[in-house]
């Protein structure tokens, strides 16, 4: 009977739980999650409370679990790393620890503290009911950093929803204009931008990616399988190595409301799913959906749902500094992204990075002429001459040839890339790292 109870105990714990990593190893294949385990004889004082205290039992001693994983206050010469995501700046691990007290009810998320090396300096901050923030450091340490920040001191539009939403209902040409004026302290760079604005987050999956069927893309659920397609072999190929301990990590980046992360996670194929986002609105939107749908909001309370051991983590970061540590994560998936990345060369180049060697990259993105009335406008506004990228609303990509070429340069090899067009606009990438 103890026994049966100290079970339940634990699958009543809330769905988005911190699930702590092993300690790091710098391994090619992602390292197996270890559950949080309740001892019989922790659970068996707690026998007698009334059934309304359960889920707050459970959480106190998932609390206690997890803290002793963690290295707590009489172990602290213990430190866990999480064996994907590291320091965007200096690529190194991140020591992961629950920061400040769990307060609420059980359906709050924990605390936590990520931090870099001591002669860095940096620790990044999250929520396991939220997402976890690489994009920026709660604090930054050296003379260098500090008299950068001074001489950059511009924030971002993200810095004010309500200008973000504003400029969302402008056209392009006019969008940076309004925004200078709008605030001096304001940089606005149209791809990155865009997204953040809470109204575009609200309607990405109320109208708006449904449009995108015009261009000929596949629509989400057919894109879905088309991937996991792809990334079968790679995870299969882990899965024979370590004897079925270990299913591999998928990257959903650019993730945006976690249209194509829920599908990943639910699918049960794979040990960690992560969707990474640059706008804070688009993450909270993907969180606010993780926890309505009930296959993810049931993950741990229902041992029977299929997704039940996938851990789900959400991650605000730029792709062009991807916080993943190098040959980390068996694919990465971008669904209709790329054209939204400032800096692409240096974004594929960080996708090539990350990769295991074998690896697979899928994604898809617009051509150019998608967008051709959008950069007429430009051009128009900008006295006929053709706006500088930073500048411009999308990246305009003119051919497939162009992509592949992108593509080699970020370190693909010939063999190991197709792109292919489908219908008017829509192109789809696979691309694989060549090492195995």
């Amino acid at each position: 009977m103890k026994l049966t109870l100290a079970v339940l105990l634990v699958l009543l714990s809330p769905a988005d739980a911190f699930v702590p990593p092993p300690p790091f190893v710098p391994v090619t294949a992602s390292s197996t999650v270890t559950p949080l385990i309740v001892a019989k004889s922790a659970v068996a004082d707690e026998v007698d409370a009334p059934t309304s205290d359960l889920r707050e039992v459970a959480r106190r001693k998932q609390k206690q679990a997890l803290l002793g994983l963690l290295g707590g206050p009489d172990d602290k010469s213990r430190i866990v790393y999480d064996p994907v995501l590291a320091d965007p700046i200096s690529k190194e691990p991140l020591a992961v620890s629950v920061k400040g007290p769990i307060l609420g009810s059980s359906s709050s998320g924990f605390k936590l503290s990520l931090r870099s090396s001591p002669d860095s300096g940096r620790v990044y901050a999250g929520r396991t009911d939220a997402y976890i923030n690489l994009l920026e450091p709660l604090n930054e340490s050296t003379a260098d950093e500090i008299d950068d920040k001074k001489n950059n001191s511009k924030k971002t539009v993200s810095n004010s929803p309500l200008l973000s939403s504003i400029l969302t209902l402008t056209p392009p040409p006019l969008r940076p204009i309004i925004a200078n004026a709008a605030n001096s302290d304001i940089e606005y760079i149209p791809m990155r931008d865009l997204f953040t604005s809470p109204s575009v987050s609200f309607a990405y999956e109320r109208g708006w990616r449904q449009g995108f069927a015009a261009a000929g893309f596949p629509g989400p659920d057919k894109e879905f399988e088309m991937a996991r397609d792809y990334f079968a072999p790679v995870m299969e190929k882990l899965r024979e190595m370590s004897n079925g301990a270990q299913r591999g990590t998928v990257v959903d980046m650019s993730c945006a409301t976690g249209l194509f992360t829920r599908r990943f996670a639910k699918s049960n194929e794979y040990s960690r799913v992560i969707g990474c986002d640059y706008s804070d609105s688009m993450l909270r939107e993907a969180r606010r959906r993780i926890r309505a749908d009930p296959e993810l909001r049931n993950a741990i309370n229902d041992p029977t749902s299929k997704s039940s051991s996938t851990r789900l983590d959400l991650v605000r970061c730029d792709v062009a500094k991807i916080p993943l540590a190098s040959s980390s994560i068996e694919a990465l998936h971008a669904g209709a992204a790329m054209h939204c990345w400032p800096e692409i060369g240096p974004s594929l180049t960080e996708i090539h990075r990350v990769l295991v060697p074998g690896g697979r990259y899928f994604a898809t993105t617009f051509l150019a002429n998608y967008f051709q009335n959008v950069s007429g406008l430009e051009n128009a506004a900008n006295g006929g001459v053709q706006v500088e990228t930073s500048m411009q609303a999308f990246q305009y990509f003119p051919s497939i040839e162009y992509l592949k070429n992108l593509l080699l340069d970020a370190g693909f090899e010939e063999d190991k890339i197709d792109v292919q067009l489908v219908g008017r606009s829509c192109v789809i990438i696979r691309s694989e790292k060549s090492g195995i």
